[in-house]
């Protein structure tokens, strides 16, 4: 055994060694590629719209401009306060959007502070800080940052910051839909009891750069008659995505999303009970909402929970996105995470190729299916702008990660609901150990790993087998 097993570390130790140094060339190549592309698109944004588009590129001001507008950070948490004559509005954003360094730096800084940490004999030198830190004060730093700033000139004098589309952004027919319609509300697709006599109501929350599809061509053909005559089945599309709004001026925060589905959902439809089914960057949505409304959830269903419990000492929002997004080449998921959120420009272009394009590439891959496959994924994965995706990816997903403590902490201790976790076991976007990481705080939380089965195949391939288990969820939870 000891011999077989030998070479087989060796490999192992080899490929990860492959893999980290293609990676540094590669993303050194994609910093560099990044900073071309930051100018590209100012000339180009310049020359069809006639105006500079404001970038996460832009140096932080020390001062305030007169539109009203503050970005302050502290200790890595970071809120805009937008003031009008009317209103005042506290957004929190993500640091990592203005505060993404190069992987040469990062590599750079961490090699100098543990140079400075050695002496020459190998001891390690304490500074002088923490000798100190127990009798030191330390004053919050506060900085502004202009490119929120400028995004928000619009918004706060009620004007569109930028056109719809813009030119780097589909101008389809499903894509622009929302633009016709005077009421900005969210694309809802509603399956079920026909009237809003039934106790409960569910809600889908899909994750990220997908759709309502998700559910409605899996599940909805799926659930039984009893089930359709008992609940009424909402799926959204999430803000940004598929078919619902895409504001160029939107920083789609926390309180945006939430505000959108209140506004969607919960209110026109007068709901007043609901179970919840959320699929990864979901789930944040769906944990958010419970907390928001204790005595109305009646189960938690969430599929690849992206919880990763921060270390301490480490700044959430920067440790979850190195998480998320590893700057590796292999695996490749990993891969594509690193692109969409490490560098803002070269995310913009994907978004061009293939968000504007969609069309095309549904028909190929028609095409060369011939017609045999259905491409609601495909659908789902291209109908979103740059403006959407990126700001949701960092303002939820590495923006929540001082909050997602509390919220578990918050179900476990106030909510009576079932919890209920599916994770797939080849799951490579999102490790199994953050489903038991989400039981570690809920403990009467189910853990299920479905073998074989990925953070797609978790529910596409078998959607009559889980209709059923989500059927049986909803019933026990009267019991």
């Amino acid at each position: 055994m000891y011999v077989m097993g030998k070479p087989k570390s060796v490999l192992v130790l080899t490929g990860r060694a492959i893999n980290e140094v293609l990676s540094f060339i590669v993303f050194l190549v994609l910093d560099v590629l990044d900073f071309v592309l930051c100018y590209v698109y100012r000339v180009a944004d310049f020359f069809i719209e006639a105006e500079w588009r404001p970038c996460y590129c832009s140096p932080a001001k020390e001062a305030i401009t007169s539109s009203g507008n503050i970005l302050v950070s502290e200790q890595g948490e970071s809120k805009i306060v937008c003031l009008s004559s009317t209103r005042l509005q506290l957004e929190d954003i993500s640091d990592t959007l203005f505060t993404r360094p190069s992987l040469v730096s990062e590599v750079s800084k961490s090699t100098v502070n543990e140079l400075k940490r050695l002496k020459p004999d190998g001891t390690v030198i304490q500074s002088s800080f923490d000798k100190d830190k127990r009798s030191v004060t330390v004053r919050s730093k506060f900085t502004v940052n202009s490119t929120i700033i400028e995004m928000l000139h619009g918004k706060i004098r009620g004007q569109q910051a930028h056109p719809i589309p813009r030119w780097s952004d589909c101008d389809c027919k499903t894509c622009t839909a929302w633009t016709s319609s005077s009421k900005e509300t969210l694309f809802v697709l509603a399956d079920g009891a026909k009237d809003n006599m039934q106790e409960e109501d569910v809600l889908f929350i899909h994750g990220f750069i997908s759709s309502s599809a998700f559910w409605t061509e899996t599940l909805f053909p799926n659930f039984s008659k009893s089930a359709k005559s008992m609940y009424r089945l909402f799926a959204i599309d999430l803000l940004g995505f598929g078919r619902s709004p895409k504001p160029t001026d939107s920083l789609y925060t926390l309180r945006e999303h939430l505000e959108m589905i209140e506004r969607s959902v919960l209110e026109p439809n007068k709901v007043k009970s609901f179970h919840i089914v959320a699929h990864s960057l979901g789930c944040i949505l769906g944990l958010a909402l419970a907390v928001k409304y204790p005595g109305s959830v009646k189960s938690l269903t969430l599929l690849a929970p992206p919880y990763f419990p921060v270390p301490k000492g480490e700044q959430g929002t920067q440790y979850l996105m190195r998480k998320l997004a590893p700057r590796r080449v292999w695996p490749l998921i990993a891969f594509g995470a690193s692109m969409a959120a490490w560098y803002e420009h070269i995310s913009r272009t994907i978004c061009f190729l293939i968000c504007k394009n969609h069309r095309l590439w549904e028909f190929l891959t028609k095409l060369i299916t011939r017609n045999r496959i259905r491409t609601y994924l495909v659908e789902g994965f291209c109908c979103h702008t740059h403006n959407a995706a990126w700001h949701t990816l960092h303002n939820i997903l590495c923006g929540t990660a001082g909050k997602i403590d509390e919220y578990l902490d918050f179900v476990q201790n106030r909510l009576n609901c079932n919890v209920t976790i599916y994770h797939g076991r080849d799951d490579e976007l999102i490790p199994v150990e953050c489903s038991y990481n989400v039981k570690s705080k809920i403990p009467r939380a189910r853990v299920q790993v479905v073998e074989k089965k990925d953070h797609i195949t978790i529910v596409v391939g078998r959607q009559e087998a889980f209709a059923r288990e989500l059927e049986e969820i909803w019933k026990t939870s009267n019991l």
